[in-house]
């Protein structure tokens, strides 16, 4: 079985919290793996001694959660799109950090599903996939580049925003 769709993870609503007698089961044991590759990306040295006087960001006007895998394919495209485009150079950051962990109740279907079922009511259930928290106002990726690479990073990120869920704006910043 496969992931589900991604819009079933987007609204970012407190999970149940068990509180058990027994330990074990109040926490969650494990944590899936993290998708994402890199964080940082580009010229560091670059961007710490202030070559790049503008920086370009990836916001979330809203709250939202935002799975790992869908962070990380957006971050390639971007990455990809930046190593071709910008001869110059750039500073590319992923600022979302994916550390809430998803859960799913897994459900029996079929003929005869209906008897093997222990019931949704206050479900815990098993560690699915990790997602990122964005607050309003977040950002999700930050872009550093030159002056005359502004249009180019602006093209590229509206080309990204169709690989994450809800709405997003990009905002230009100059450095100082």
């Amino acid at each position: 079985m496969g992931l589900r769709k991604g819009h079933c993870y987007t609204t970012p609503e407190r999970p149940y919290t068990r509180k058990s007698k027994v330990k074990s089961k109040s926490y969650i044991k494990t944590i899936p793996a993290l998708r994402i590759a890199k964080f940082v990306m580009g010229d560091a040295a670059g961007f710490f001694e202030k070559k790049y006087k503008y920086n370009i960001s990836l916001i979330s006007p809203e709250d939202i959660q935002i799975r790992d895998n869908s962070i990380e394919a957006a971050r390639q495209l971007i990455h990809r799109h930046l190593e071709g485009a910008l001869k110059r150079g750039f500073y590319f950051t992923v600022a979302a950090y994916p550390h809430h962990v998803l859960r799913e109740n897994k459900m029996l279907t079929g003929a005869g599903a209906d008897r093997m079922q222990t019931g949704m009511q206050l479900s815990f259930g098993k560690p699915v996939g990790i997602a990122a928290r964005i607050k309003a106002g977040g950002r999700i990726f930050s872009i550093a580049c030159n002056k005359e690479d502004v249009p180019i990073v602006r093209n590229i990120l509206a080309r990204v925003k169709s690989k994450l869920p809800g709405r997003k704006s990009i905002i230009v910043e100059e450095l100082e």
